[in-house]
């Protein structure tokens, strides 16, 4: 078999496969097992000497055929040295955290992190001697001046939760490599098609798996992918030690979306740049923060390093009645309620980073309200969202 060039949209299909081409399903099998059996005693003692390495079968804790398919494709997507599939995007966030942090030591955080990232650290790191600062994801080498003495590791979100700024990634990861800091990044809403952020110089990226990498919304699952050998071990010990691993069913989906990700990512945002240009001709937005808008926080960043428009972002609306926009909200059919976004169902959800925020001041007027544009007929979801708008203005 000739050998081809890479190329992104062949690799979605094809990694993550059995070579063995006779014979085979196009899917791997759910690989649902915990005892792993060996023919002699010396076999079982050498994976028990490396199951901490790749690719090692040892116990279903440590991994199996499927999730080492699934590790090591999320690992090239991210142009890494190694990838540590968990059992949701917060753990990912959390054992990342717990690798590059100990008592005593100091990290940076991004004031415009997910929320459960935020609990994480309030609740359990500072429990533990770790202290925590926030800040301005806008700061880029102004970061120097937080650095203190016992900074570990510089935790950021490209583009933040419910306000999609975007940090200058390639100067604070500057900082942190001068620094001698681990860079960590949640970059679950580019996914690896539309930014790599280890070739912009950071150490560890982390993703919900459960978003657009599964893309259907029946899969909980996190990653953690790393700039080098050394912290791809660091971190599959962390999450052993903590007795997490993603499950078979969720490995077996994750496989099985990865193989139309692209697809689905160009209609994602095909939908959203329409929605986008429709929703700024109406006299109730204020303002819409999505990272390809020129207003947005960011946006030169991402025209820089960022090749594609995810399907989440934030409006801003004027001074408007809460129970006006509840009612708007409510009178939606197309777009539900619900938590989560990157599957194929466009969601509605009111935020507020005001209730969160440290480090910055949200200082915006009007009810911010995101959406997940889903693959729906994008005609139909400007419809839909016409008819919710009309209520605006009863």
């Amino acid at each position: 078999m000739n050998k081809q060039p890479n190329n992104i949209t062949n690799e979605l299909v094809h990694l993550g496969r059995d070579s063995v081409t006779n014979g085979r399903s196009v899917n791997l099998p759910v690989h649902q097992t915990s005892t792993i059996l060996f023919n002699s005693l010396e076999e079982f003692e050498a994976a028990r000497n490396d199951r901490y390495e790749k690719g090692t079968l040892y116990y279903g804790r440590y991994g199996n055929p499927a999730t080492f398919e699934l590790e090591n494709m999320i690992s090239e997507l991210e142009e890494g040295a190694g990838c540590v599939a968990v059992s949701s995007g917060l753990t990912a966030c959390a054992v990342s955290l717990m690798t590059f942090a100990s008592a005593g030591s100091h990290i940076l955080i991004a004031d415009t992190v997910y929320g459960p990232t935020r609990m994480f650290c309030e609740n359990v790191l500072k429990n533990y001697g770790v202290k925590v600062t926030y800040f301005d994801p806008m700061i880029g080498t102004g970061i120097d001046q937080l650095v203190q003495e016992n900074t570990s590791v510089i935790f950021l979100e490209a583009p933040g939760s419910g306000t999609f700024e975007v940090p200058d990634i390639p100067a604070i990861t500057k900082v942190a490599k001068d620094k001698g800091l681990t860079s960590i990044i949640d970059g679950t809403w580019s996914t690896p098609l539309f930014c790599k952020p280890i070739t912009l110089g950071v150490d560890v990226v982390v993703h919900s798996g459960s978003k657009y990498i599964s893309g259907h919304s029946d899969a909980m699952l996190g990653f953690i992918v790393t700039a080098t050998e050394a912290q791809y071990n660091q971190a599959r010990k962390m999450s052993l030690a903590f007795g997490d691993r993603a499950g078979a069913n969720d490995v077996f989906l994750a496989l099985r979306g990865l193989r139309t990700l692209e697809i689905r990512l160009k209609q994602h945002q095909e939908s959203t740049l329409k929605i986008i240009d429709w929703l700024k001709a109406q006299p109730s937005v204020s303002r819409v923060l999505h990272p390809a808008s020129p207003d947005c926080p960011g946006h030169e960043f991402w025209c820089r390093d960022f090749k594609g428009a995810a399907g989440l972002f934030s409006i801003e609306l004027a001074h408007i009645p809460e129970q006006k926009v509840r009612n708007m909200i409510n009178s939606l059919s197309l777009f539900a309620i619900g938590l989560s976004w990157g599957g194929f169902e466009s969601l509605i959800l009111p935020v507020d980073p005001a209730a969160f925020r440290v480090a910055t001041e949200w200082k915006e007027r009007g009810p911010l309200i995101r959406l997940n544009i889903g693959l729906e007929n994008t005609q139909s979801l400007i419809d839909d969202l016409a008819v919710g708008f009309s209520h605006l203005n009863e």
